[in-house]
């Protein structure tokens, strides 16, 4: 099979607004996620190490960190060909803004005609996972098909979240019915409680693509989405395939994550995704070194975990602890911490993530918490205890119970009941440390004692 020339897009213009307050002041694209990287991470290191080296990122809403991420982070040879190029909505069409993904692609068919690929592969930016997109590739040029829709099982109950995809009988690599976000569609028949989802990555024939955008481009009755109006247009003409992702195979990969795949467009799917990366065999593996994710390293000072006043020891249970961040006589348990976190004496952070500069003052409790980029938590406040009085302080609060503050948000001086309710907490024993003494008794005094430190009073 000769080598096709191949052009990347990737759309980075949504808005997000599911992900609010986290996309308050950034495109969703350049949220940050696990410590230290960026959600755009993923697609571009994907398609990286798949060997697709021109690669042009779409924005629009709120570019400004996301352009500079790319512009910092993301440098290749051009003098070899090879580019990262972020490219803003230009109006070379007309005077509205990308109106659609379908839409930004035909604004910048440009980049079509000056790269003049064979084969164009477009993804999203803000999905976790690891895919070889040249075995997609692959598979779309001996199928003949003119568009590839990369496939995803996921359970039934969320047809309504994603791009329904229905196969050909006759032929499991034809589409025969595309369907965008339906409230319910069958279950496959080999499975009926899942179906298979599109994973909003698409292979096409570059003149086929063009083709089908100048068509979508003068209709009238579109919403110019390539998922809601393209893949069915390929569908009716009888040359969409489909791609199923289970046949992926990356190097280092695991049977417990070589299928991973989340749509982190949702809080709490965000915040299970956090969760998915810190168990000790985790479900998503960021250690993967034959398939590695690619950001921009911090020039922070390695993690350090000290003893902090009255001696109190500071400890980090199943959680991710990025550079440059100090535990400082405080106990972190199952969360993610990114740069230069600092936790204060006899304080628990549970269950939580703490992007860049977060700083936790003595005494304060954290639980099932997003707390973004330089919120200064004072001592001896609660945060994730009482959903009422997080709500009353202006916090999101999800149904699922997640507390969430915005970038740089302000956190008020606790009055007494909050004082009184971070104090009873402090006093649990934490999970890990519980579930370390039954299974190792010979380290119970020692676990006692941490706790007993951890529940002693602090000047707040």
């Amino acid at each position: 099979m000769a080598l096709k020339k191949v052009l990347s897009i990737v759309l980075a213009g949504g808005e997000g607004n599911r992900l609010m307050p986290l996309t308050a002041d950034r495109a969703k694209p350049a949220v940050p996620f696990a410590g230290g990287y960026r959600l755009i991470d993923f697609a571009l290191s994907n398609l990286v190490n798949s060997g697709y080296l021109q690669i042009v990122v779409l924005t629009q809403y709120k570019s400004h960190s996301l352009d500079r991420h790319i512009s910092e982070t993301w440098r290749m040879s051009t003098q070899l060909g090879r580019y990262v190029a972020s490219v803003p909505a230009q109006q070379r069409v007309g005077k509205s803004w990308f109106l659609g993904s379908a839409n930004a692609i035909y604004q910048s068919l440009n980049l079509i005609h000056d790269a003049n690929p064979d084969i164009v592969v477009v993804v999203g930016a803000d999905h976790v996972y690891r895919m070889d997109f040249q075995q997609m590739v692959q598979q779309h040029v001996a199928s003949g098909a003119k568009a590839t829709v990369a496939a995803v099982r996921q359970p039934l109950n969320m047809a309504n979240q994603f791009g329904v995809i229905e196969v050909d009988q006759n032929d499991p690599q034809k589409i025969s019915a595309f369907v965008e976000k339906p409230a319910e569609t069958q279950g496959l028949a080999a499975d009926p409680t899942q179906f298979l989802a599109s994973m909003g990555n698409y292979v096409f024939d570059a003149d086929a693509l063009v083709e089908a955008l100048r068509i979508d481009a003068e209709r009238l009755d579109t919403k110019h989405d390539m998922g809601g109006d393209i893949i069915p247009y390929f569908v009716s003409q009888g040359e969409a395939g489909v791609y199923d992702f289970t046949l992926n195979d990356i190097p280092g990969s695991t049977d417990r994550d070589r299928t991973y795949w989340r749509d982190v467009g949702t809080i709490d799917s965000f915040y299970d995704a956090h969760m998915d990366l810190i168990s000790p065999v985790p479900v998503f593996n960021l250690y993967n070194s034959e398939w590695p994710i690619y950001t921009r390293q911090s020039i922070s000072p390695p993690a350090k975990f000290v003893r902090g006043d009255n001696n109190t020891v500071g400890t980090a249970l199943d959680s991710i602890v990025a550079s440059g961040s100090v535990i400082s006589g405080g106990i972190v348990e199952g969360s993610v911490l990114s740069n230069d976190v600092y936790v204060g004496t006899a304080t628990r952070v549970q269950d939580s993530v703490l992007m860049d500069k977060v700083r936790v003052g003595a005494g304060a409790v954290i639980k099932r918490a997003i707390i973004d980029k330089n919120v200064n938590v004072p001592a001896g406040a609660a945060i994730g205890l009482d959903p009422d009085l997080d709500r009353a302080r202006g916090f999101k609060v999800t149904e699922s119970g997640i507390t969430v503050l915005a970038k740089g948000q302000m956190v008020p001086e606790p009055e007494a009941s909050e004082l009184a309710l971070a104090a009873e907490y402090r006093r649990s024993v934490p999970e890990a440390i519980k579930a370390a003494t039954e299974k190792f008794p010979d380290i119970r005094d020692s676990a006692e004692q941490v706790t007993k430190i951890q529940a002693s009073s602090v000047e707040v």
